[in-house]
């Protein structure tokens, strides 16, 4: 081992303020073994540049281990989200066109309701002024009133399958989201 300061010279000092020379060298001797012993106590704690190297090769391996398995799970997840996105999308279809045949329905049957109110009126104008005039505002507040009940059941209809695509879309995207900042963080 070397020593970072010269004994001979802390030898000749000491004899220079009072000290002999068997007590300058025993004094010497004593601060030697004590930093030895401090020295022995910072090697214990350590490594060697070879132990250094082994122990990075082994974190580098584990690291590689990880990545592989972390991408055998990420093809696996992305392709379950796909199929799922998948039906998703087919419900979402079949609803839009179950939707759109229930748009169907009710106008035709709101158009045949007019043309059915239209001909009664029109049988009821015919027959005698005086029904006619009675029968017309009845008539007309009847097939108003029918209109606004169908178009307020079709609107109401309308805002349900709205907002239950509304609630598939968000839970789509939130599952995608999900899943991606939970691999973004897993790779971090």
């Amino acid at each position: 081992r070397k020593l970072f300061f010269d004994t001979h010279a802390l030898v000749c000092l000491l004899e220079e303020n009072g000290f002999t020379t068997q007590q300058s060298e025993v004094i010497v001797s004593a601060l030697v073994k004590i930093m030895n012993t401090n020295l022995d106590m910072i090697y214990k704690d350590m490594v060697t540049k070879v132990q250094q190297e082994i122990a990075l090769q082994q974190v580098m391996s584990h690291i590689g281990g990880v990545k592989k398995d972390m991408i055998i799970l990420e093809k696996s997840e992305f392709s379950a989200l796909r199929s799922e996105n998948e039906k998703i999308k087919l419900e979402l279809q079949q609803i839009k066109k179950q939707v759109m045949d229930e748009i169907t329905k009710v106008r035709a049957d709101n158009k045949l309701n007019l043309n059915l109110e239209k001909s009664r009126v029109k049988e009821l104008v015919s027959s005698d002024y005086f029904f006619r005039k009675h029968l017309n505002n009845r008539a007309l507040t009847q097939t108003d009133r029918k209109i606004d009940t169908e178009v307020a059941d079709l609107k109401t209809m309308l805002e349900s399958h709205k907002l239950d695509n509304i609630k598939y879309l968000a839970g789509s995207v939130f599952t995608c989201l999900t899943v991606a900042l939970g691999f973004y963080r897993l790779w971090i």
